[in-house]
């Protein structure tokens, strides 16, 4: 009753340990958007549904996966994420629900090794099992949502996600995801300056620092608080860029 969807891109490092989560699905089915590593002979190992394809944004790219479903369920999950036996049994139990359209799943994520449980990171509740009939991505390049018409309950086992392996993998992600979140932004009208790009990121660190209490989580929780100051900075200086160099001076 269940196919799993998942997309990846040069995703060596953790797709071997997520599709092992999930290898008692009915189906898997995997969009690879040019992979240079072996992520897509990884992927094989485990599915004959691999499929390698162009890039249009997360939103997309995911609905596209859930076109290539056969089954009435499905679970989307990322390549960094994993699915413990206790999580299986929910989803088990779950999909035999049959008046219920879609299941939020908490998510706990390490940062370098440490599982972070403040800072706005736990419970993380994410939309990813849904009947396929009722469920649909949004088009966002990037942060897209599944939109569920009907019922939607929530799931106590967590999804196991590795966020970032190391600070190059942090660095990486920062670069990538803040260049999607400032074209996500200019498509949407939106327009900053360099005065509240700096206060954005100053907001961040505090917010999930203090506010959230990330302080909690010891180095890594300050590591993160940085990071994520650092991916709203990057956001916007990126957004401030975009306006100079696309709109006419006034």
């Amino acid at each position: 009753m269940l196919s799993v969807i998942i997309i990846t891109k040069n995703e060596s490092a953790h797709i071997a340990r997520c599709l092992s989560s999930v290898a008692w699905a009915n189906e898997i089915i995997v969009l690879d958007s040019g992979s240079e590593d072996d992520t897509a002979a990884i992927c094989r190992r485990y599915t004959d549904k691999v499929f390698e394809t162009d890039w249009p944004g997360f939103g997309i790219q995911k609905q596209r996966a859930v076109n290539k479903a056969t089954q009435p369920w499905v679970l989307s999950i990322d390549a960094d994420e994993q699915v413990t036996p206790e999580l299986r049994k929910e989803i088990e139990q779950a999909i035999s629900q049959t008046h219920i359209n879609g299941f939020e799943i908490p998510r706990l994520s390490s940062y370098c090794g440490k599982q972070i449980k403040h800072g706005g990171w736990w419970p993380d509740y994410v939309l990813r099992l849904f009947q396929r009939e009722h469920g649909h991505f949004t088009e966002d390049l990037v942060h897209e949502r599944i939109i569920v018409d009907g019922t939607v309950q929530r799931l106590k086992a967590p999804l196991i996600h590795e966020a970032f392996i190391n600070p190059e993998e942090v660095l990486h992600k920062i670069n990538n995801y803040s260049s999607l979140g400032a074209e996500k932004l200019y498509q949407a009208g939106k327009r900053t300056t360099l005065r509240q790009a700096i206060v954005k990121g100053l907001w961040t660190f505090f917010r999930t620092y203090c506010v959230k209490a990330a302080f909690l989580d010891g180095q890594q929780g300050l590591m993160l608080a940085i990071s994520n100051a650092e991916g709203t900075y990057y956001k916007y200086l990126k957004l401030l860029n975009m306006q100079r160099s696309k709109e006419p001076k006034k």
